[in-house]
């Protein structure tokens, strides 16, 4: 991992870290982390906090690197397989990570290259807008190892996670934007029953979300659907 990739995750876990309960007002700290280099606070639909350069636009990108997404779990998350007393295995755990790695950034390229969209490209260019993205405290309800026997679990929520995202000229490296929103997975005020198929579902639906976010941005940019 080169020294900037390890500047930016450490960067975001100090501004996640900084969040956890401070979305809805956020504190001089926060506002400090997020707005360090120049950033503004904007006001995004759906995004909990949302900072951008001030005459930053979107409009000269038609092509997007999506750099590779890093996952973290919350740190109390210590379960148990599901029907079991046994610890989920260090293999588990990857296995989760890398699968919700994956969920992401399928969402995010999906959403960007949809109706013939905007392009995933892996090089730099003066037409490409390059996204750095975490998911951070993921936290899973009902995990299913290898090994999981076929019970029923029932929880009110699939689990949660948070997303800290910048927005990066990809020839100069300028950060245009910077987000953080955590959600968590439709609760229901009954126990309803969750499996891994579920959690799936759950983590899907959250990264979609995400991924239309920043579509609609760059569709706004470049006046595509408005009235």
């Amino acid at each position: 991992m080169n020294t900037r990739r390890r500047a930016w995750i450490a960067g975001a876990l100090g501004c996640a870290l900084l969040m956890t309960r401070a979305f809805a007002a956020p504190s001089a700290d926060v506002h400090a982390a997020m707005s360090y280099d120049g950033l503004e606070r904007i006001s995004v639909k759906g995004i909990d906090l949302a900072y951008a350069r001030p005459g930053a636009s979107l409009a000269a990108y038609e092509k997007v690197i999506i750099e590779p997404i890093e996952v973290a779990f919350r740190k109390d998350w210590n379960p148990k397989k599901t029907g079991s007393e046994l610890k989920l295995s260090s293999t588990d755990r990857e296995n989760i990570r890398t699968g919700v790695a994956k969920i992401v950034r399928d969402e995010f390229v999906r959403a960007i290259e949809a109706k013939s969209g905007y392009k995933v490209v892996a090089e730099p260019g003066p037409d490409v807008l390059r996204v750095k993205a975490m998911i951070l405290n993921l936290y899973v309800s009902a995990p299913q190892g290898r090994t999981a026997a076929r019970t029923q679990t029932y929880t009110v929520s699939a689990g949660e996670m948070t997303l800290v995202a910048e927005l990066h000229d990809s020839e100069t490296g300028q950060v245009l934007a910077r987000v953080v929103d955590r959600q968590a997975a439709r609760s229901s005020s009954h126990m309803t029953f969750t499996n891994s198929a579920a959690n799936t579902d759950e983590a899907r639906d959250i990264a979609s979300a995400w991924a239309r976010a920043l579509r609609d941005g760059l569709d706004k940019a470049h006046n595509i659907g408005r009235k």
